[in-house]
């Protein structure tokens, strides 16, 4: 999340107002909270993916 952070920050709100409308633009308004629920379900496996490897290696320690 703080590498997303960090990607964002570097970005000012023209550019951000920008790339939003570009987003409207090819998938239109209905399409963007299945896109972010989407989004929002790869994290959080990942984000398990990878804890559960974090424990898989300590407990072989």
């Amino acid at each position: 999340m703080d590498t997303i952070l960090l990607f964002v920050g570097g970005l000012g709100g023209w550019e951000i107002f920008l790339i939003l409308a570009i987003i409207m633009v090819f998938f239109g308004a209905k399409k963007i909270p299945q896109i972010a629920k989407g989004m929002g379900q790869g994290i959080r496996e990942y984000k398990s993916a990878i804890s559960g490897l974090d424990e898989k290696e300590t407990k072989d320690s």
